[in-house]
């Protein structure tokens, strides 16, 4: 790979030239114009069809992958066929699944018109599409949910391409007698939020999704309980730590869809809104509901009081924290990155970016600025902070690395990912057997044969340092709840 800086030496000369016209007419810094935001935005809904189990569509346009997992559900007399794999394995976890779904339609809802300005609004709907589509065969009655397909233990034992795999594929499930309020109200929030995304296109479908929504809202609320404890197995992966913040980001969702005060009166039932919150991801919605919950302020819906008031409060505390004018500032890397924790930390800061992001126009809309312990912060200067993570993440960090895949000229080659790491099966139909793929594959110091393209990776610690090497999970696996908030983001950025 050619490094960034041997790119900039050969071009130096037109480049410079070409950046101070633009900084001339348009005031904006040659760092931020050398960053191609639409190309990446393209790539990061292409991550999405890299993803995708089942029969592929003739529009597929990642050509590498092929057909898999065709029988999933097949064990439970039902078709789980279609959605999404989580990361780089072979599952489909159904909780952050379905937040990754609710991320993409949030993305669609509030930056509908930039996605149609960029070319990029019908790919995220067919990215929404291909997710609810699943989600709706999950949803076979109004108190059950499959929300697991595939063994997270026996698949991680295996280094297999989706499309030859070899390993157990049980469903499983939770039910009024096995409950899982968390998954219920996170499928709910999905289904609530990609409904308004589809209804000026699709209003039949829309109904569609908000009749699962309403059902799903109904179930997590009846029937309480965290889900690991009904689906076991996922809590090894993607263990819940509360359902309350999930069913108070339901009922944000579905008061938002339908406008029907009882989800209003729910939240204000619930107990509380979370408080401030450290971060904004997969386990916890706290802050996305404030978020919401400031609009309805905003817009007039509830008064700025009480519960309502301090809802508000609290994820504004958050934004400040991240901007670094908070009373706990968000810790940052020397190189600039909002850094949470050590595994898969880019999925929390693309999180807070988009929250950024949001709030920036919701501030914008009302001709407000946000008031921090540290200073007034503009609508302006949220949207540059967020914009200065997504800076980072494509190459303007200390290592001059994209931790997009396929964007620029220097990204990381050997991430964790089964199907991207092991040839096509378009070019070699030979199966790879379970243990046979870590030799051939997995402990091999080569790049993968396939570019993910658009695809985040975990990303590097809190010193800015990153290891490019399969071994290195933490790091390098990319995942669907990574890239979900980061399409929104670039879409406002771009």
């Amino acid at each position: 790979m050619a490094s960034h800086t041997m790119m900039n030496k050969l071009a130096v000369p037109v480049a410079s030239l070409a950046l101070l016209v633009v900084v001339l007419l348009h005031g904006v810094s040659p760092a931020l114009a050398a960053i191609d935001y639409k190309s990446a935005l393209t790539k990061s809904l292409l991550f999405f069809e890299a993803q995708r189990s089942g029969k592929l569509p003739s529009n597929q346009r990642v050509v590498w992958r092929g057909d898999s997992a065709l029988k999933d559900g097949s064990e439970a007399g039902i078709d789980l066929s279609g959605g999404y794999y989580d990361a780089g394995d072979n599952v489909k976890f159904g909780f952050p699944y379905a937040f990754t779904i609710t991320m993409l339609s949030w993305a669609a809802v509030d930056f509908a018109q930039p996605l149609k300005t960029h070319g990029e609004f019908d790919n995220a709907l067919a990215a929404i599409r291909w997710g609810t589509d699943y989600l709706i065969k999950a949803h076979p009655e109004p108190n059950v949910l499959y929300g697991q397909v595939g063994d997270g233990n026996a698949d991680h034992e295996c280094w297999q391409r989706p499309e030859d795999m070899t390993t157990p594929r049980p469903a499983y499930k939770i039910d009024a007698q096995n409950p899982g309020s968390d998954l219920a109200g996170e499928t709910a929030a999905a289904f609530a939020a990609s409904s308004l995304a589809f209804k000026a296109k699709d209003s039949s479908y829309s109904a569609t999704l908000l009749k699962h929504a309403t059902q799903l809202y109904d179930f997590a609320q009846s029937s309480k309980g965290q889900y690991q404890s009904s689906i076991q197995q996922a809590g090894q992966f993607y263990s819940s730590s509360g359902y309350e913040d999930e069913l108070v980001w339901a009922a944000a969702w579905l008061y938002r869809a339908t406008k029907d005060e009882k989800y209003l009166t729910d939240i204000l039932s619930s107990g509380g809104t979370g408080g401030v919150r450290s971060q904004f991801s997969w386990d916890d919605k706290y802050i996305g509901a404030q978020i919401l919950i400031a609009k309805l302020i905003a817009d007039g819906n509830v008064q700025p009081n009480g519960t309502w008031a301090q809802a508000k409060s609290d994820g504004e505390s958050f934004i400040c924290s991240c901007v670094q004018k908070g009373r706990n500032n968000v810790k940052k890397s020397p190189g600039g990155m909002l850094w949470f924790q050590g595994w898969s930390n880019l999925q929390y800061t693309n999180s807070a970016g988009f929250i950024l992001a949001v709030y920036s126009d919701y501030l914008k809309a009302t001709k407000a600025t946000l008031s921090c312990p540290g200073g007034n912060v503009s609508p302006a200067e949220l949207l540059d902070f967020a914009r200065s993570q997504v800076d980072y993440i494509l190459g303007s960090n200390p290592n001059k690395i994209s931790y997009m895949l396929g964007f620029g000229s220097n990204y990381p080659t050997r991430v964790h990912h089964r199907a991207a790491s092991i040839v096509s099966i378009k070019k070699d139909p030979t199966p790879v057997s379970c243990k046979g793929g870590f030799d051939t594959y997995f402990h091999v110091s080569t790049p993968n044969p396939n570019v993910l393209e658009g695809a985040i990776v975990g990303g590097p610690d809190q010193s800015d340092s990153y290891t490019d090497s399969r071994d290195n999970y933490s790091q390098s696996e990319p995942s669907t709840v990574v890239n979900a908030p980061l399409v929104g983001l670039l879409a406002r950025v771009a």
